[in-house]
């Protein structure tokens, strides 16, 4: 925007192009806006001065690996230098905080500095308890074991003090068996890559949710949306990671990420352009549609939506911004009024669904589970399984949902008042093992069934007729023992009283 234009928006000679948009897109200090951003902010080492009996910011020679590297460029590399890995202490087999394959690599490297800028009596030690050297690198790894003059060995580091001109280090629960003390010049800790979004405010969002990246806990500070499947997405949509941001990786690594996130920062302004999602569900033309005359304000939608789609006004009515949809459906699914739809996925038309599958009359014999599938996950182990000829429980029949956060307690109490005798949500693995597509829609559908299970409760139905099980999409050959399961505790508690009425 031009000081001109400016000046004519302050005048009120012209109307500002910005407004209306600014709580929902991110602008720069000029107020230019963008249809998608690559974040490349990059990585800080981490501080390793908590660990006290390592001596690093008391003792002199005791320094990181991003600083060792500094000092081997101008040419100051000692001729006997221990390279340590893992803290040690008390916490013996845990590594520095950011630790991966790369600070492996970096000491494998550094260590070479040694040993080739000093032939005549070059010595490096490398202490550790996890060497990570994948794919190709393992050749690097077993290159440097045969190298004179490098030492290496899975050890716990106890102590760094000063003895002499240099540094006496403590070793123990080494692979020799026995305690060691090694005499070196210095000593070099493997600080980890912390990413620039853990520790600095490097993006200023206008989302509800607050200006920074929502961390999930469960990757340290790395801004992520879905590792596996959508490796440069962040949990604002339009904006994507590369390099130390996204995770830590050599610079081949990184020229690839790069070029990665820019692909998918194009393909999104494109998709954008023409109205679709992006992803998951690439080419969705369906919003989610509000019915605000019954509106209750209750702000569950606004606040489960995983990816900050919905805004609220002063009076707390949801604003949808269409942009960041991603289609998941959670706010249908927490919505109680049930005024949340799509064109093609409504609460209509799963319940109409659920009212279809035949059930059969009271007879223990003629039981009807319904099983609630994610489309991501596991519907396709479902399929893959039955590609398998792997056996599928006959009493078991299935109904695919975009997400588990969309499922809406309706459709359970539409299924047990149909006569179904236990109903399952099979959707993906969250926690340590997060795998969902919309973040966290397995997790919010599991603490929606305990409410549904006070509510069965309260009807003299088992709580336990309902459940939720999580399943990766890998795990394919695991579903007919899962189904056999939950099947058996169903018939264990036998026909649904309602049945028929």
């Amino acid at each position: 925007m031009t000081a001109e234009q400016q000046d004519l928006i302050n005048k009120g000679e012209m109307e500002d192009p910005n407004k209306g948009f600014q709580k929902y897109t991110n602008l720069n200090p000029d107020g230019e806006m963008f249809g998608a951003v690559v974040l490349a902010t990059g990585w800080k080492p981490a501080d390793v001065s908590q660990y006290e009996h390592l001596g690093y910011g008391k003792l002199t020679n005791v320094v990181t690996n991003a600083e060792f590297e500094k000092l081997a460029k101008n040419g100051k590399v000692p001729s006997r230098v221990a390279f340590i890995q893992s803290p040690g202490g008390k916490d013996n087999d845990k590594d520095f905080p950011y630790c991966n394959s790369v600070t492996s690599m970096v000491a494998l490297k550094q260590a070479n500095y040694v040993v080739e800028d000093n032939p005549a009596d070059g010595k490096a030690y490398i202490l550790y308890q996890h060497m990570r050297t994948p794919g190709n690198t393992e050749l690097f790894y077993k290159g440097m074991q045969a190298k004179d003059g490098i030492f290496m060995t899975k050890a716990a580091v106890t102590k760094v003090s000063a003895a002499g001109s240099g540094l006496a280090v403590d070793v123990e629960d080494n692979l020799l068996g026995e305690n060691l003390q090694l005499e070196v010049d210095m000593v070099v800790l493997a600080a980890g890559m912390v990413p620039t979004t853990a520790t600095e405010n490097v993006i200023n969002l206008a989302y509800r949710q607050g200006p920074a990246f929502l961390d999930l806990d469960l990757f340290d500070g790395y801004a992520d949306s879905h590792f596996i499947c959508f490796p440069y997405e962040t949990r604002r949509t339009g904006i994507y990671t590369c390099g130390g941001v996204r995770k830590a990786e050599t610079m081949e690594e990184t020229i690839d990420d790069a070029t990665g996130a820019a692909l998918k920062a194009i393909q999104c302004i494109e998709s954008s352009n023409r109205g679709v999602a992006v992803h998951p569900r690439s080419g969705d033309q369906t919003y989610p549609d509000f019915f605000f005359s019954r509106c209750t304000q209750c702000k569950r939608c606004t606040e489960e939506c995983p990816f900050g789609a919905l805004d609220d006004d002063e009076k707390g009515t949801p604003l949808p911004n269409p942009t960041r949809c991603r289609r998941c459906g959670t706010c249908m699914g927490a919505c109680p009024e049930r005024i949340i739809n799509f064109a093609d996925y409504s609460i209509d038309m799963i319940g109409s669904m659920v009212k279809a599958v035949e059930v059969p009359d009271d007879d223990e014999d003629k039981l009807r589970i319904l099983v609630f599938v994610c489309e991501n996950d596991a519907y396709p182990a479902i399929d893959m399984s039955g590609m398998h000829r792997n056996k599928i429980n006959r009493l078991v029949r299935f109904i695919p949902v975009r997400c588990l956060g969309s499922m809406n307690m309706v459709w359970i109490k539409d299924a047990m008042s149909s006569g179904f005798d236990g109903v399952l949500l099979l959707g993906c693995k969250y926690g340590d093992d997060y795998q969902c597509h919309f973040v966290k829609g397995s997790e919010i559908a599991t603490k929606r069934m305990e409410n549904i299970g006070e509510t069965l409760g309260s009807l003299g139905l088992e709580p336990e007729r309902c459940g939720t099980r999580e399943i990766a999409i890998s795990d394919y050959d695991k579903i007919p023992a899962i189904l056999d399961e939950f099947v058996e505790e169903i018939i264990a508690m036998g026909p649904n009283p309602f049945k028929g009425f």
